[in-house]
């Protein structure tokens, strides 16, 4: 087998041979300019088997051990948006490393003992169903999670300019913070309204270097969970659709036209990939229902995550010049030019459900409206302005 010089202590390369062109590049910035990890850290890192995400995992465990951290990758069978995570990773994670990766081929895993039992800190209000939300929302961690990556993605996407993508998506955020509600056109047909009063936006842009700080990498979005329950219109789905049956995500032959009354999805048309869509809203509506009869899940419980399932549970707006359309939701939703639309759960953790799936919007205007009725264009056919 191929061997190359090690890194900082590394051990993978005699085992998978040199890592792809720009791999090395990318794992560096994303220990240094995204984490900036330090001499005697603790680094979690949970991927699978498949060759991509545990190639990148590797490459991540060697730039991490060459910072002087405790790096430690766990290798766990693939789960899907409905699973429920190892046990030996949950129990990995519980014992608060400073640095979390969630490097995965679909999701992390749900966490059965938040679900049984959500995690509280002293000191902080709310409680958490995953100990991965737990430690980012209590301020115990940082982290970023990259699922459904590929070498590809992660090597061409990762080292960009973030001074400028996180200027833009601060912009954005301060915008989205002072509205009441959006308009969001596209010349797709999308026509839609979305009450953002008591929401803060989220950055995605890559500076994940304090504890409770976390997101993607590829990193490049701003985004925010709508008011719960107020979204009105139409969204015409003319990008990625990502899936909760394992497969990803996919890009229909024909839109994707979904109608929204009172925040969630009413109806769903447009052919074969509406069916494929209209099947994902089913698997998280069922996934709820066999929660029925569980410690801790009351039919209020139960009905509350099955009617979320069809909940707008987020608008991102994509900042990643280096994004393009792959098929991967990954990527898609970062790509510059593009918002996205996630039907599910959302990152407030006030409308929670099994499932939180991202659609893409091509060449989206998105204006703001103020109180007193003054409004600003944010965003003009897809550019910040």
């Amino acid at each position: 087998m191929a061997t190359t010089k090690k890194r900082g202590g590394g051990t993978w390369r005699p085992l998978l041979g040199p890592f792809p062109r720009g791999l090395d590049r990318a794992a560096e910035v994303a220990m240094t300019d995204v984490l900036r990890v330090k001499k005697g850290e603790r680094v979690v890192i949970v991927t699978n088997p498949e060759k991509d995400v545990l190639t990148i995992s590797a490459a991540l465990d060697e730039a991490a051990t060459a910072r002087g951290a405790e790096a430690t990758l766990l290798v766990q069978p693939r789960r899907t948006p409905v699973d429920l995570a190892s046990d030996a990773v949950i129990h990995a994670l519980r014992s608060q490393p400073e640095v979390i990766l969630s490097i995965s081929a679909d999701k992390l895993g749900k966490d059965r003992f938040g679900l049984e039992k959500p995690y509280r800190f002293k000191g902080h209000r709310g409680s958490w169903e995953h100990i991965f939300q737990a430690l980012l929302g209590a301020g115990k961690s940082r982290a970023f999670w990259s699922p459904s990556v590929t070498v590809d993605t992660f090597a061409r996407t990762v080292a960009v300019d973030y001074g400028e993508m996180r200027r833009r998506a601060r912009r954005l955020a301060r915008a989205l913070d002072a509205a009441e509600w959006t308009r969001i056109t596209a010349p797709g047909g999308t026509e839609l309204e979305i009450g953002l009063q008591g929401r803060k936006a989220r950055l995605d842009d890559g500076s994940f270097h304090r504890p409770g700080t976390g997101g993607n990498l590829p990193a490049g979005e701003t985004y925010i969970s709508p008011d719960n329950y107020t979204a009105e219109g139409v969204i015409v789905f003319d990008g990625s659709l990502a899936l909760a049956d394992g497969t990803g995500a996919f890009v229909p032959r024909r839109p994707v036209t979904v109608t929204v009354e009172e925040g969630l999805v009413t109806a769903v048309k447009g052919g074969a990939g509406a069916k494929r869509f209209e099947k994902s809203l089913a698997i998280g509506e069922r996934t709820a229902e066999k929660m029925a009869g569980r410690p801790g899940w009351s039919k209020a419980r139960v009905d509350y995550y099955r009617r979320n399932a069809r909940h707008l549970g987020e608008l991102g707006i994509g900042l990643n010049p280096a994004a393009k359309v792959t098929g991967n939701m990954l990527e898609d939703e970062k790509i510059l030019g593009t918002c996205h639309i996630a039907i599910g759960a959302n990152y407030d953790d006030d409308a929670q459900a099994f499932t939180h799936l991202d659609c893409l919007v091509n060449r989206p205007t998105i204006t703001v409206f103020y109180k007193g009725g003054r409004k600003r264009v944010i965003v003009a056919e897809g550019m910040p302005v």
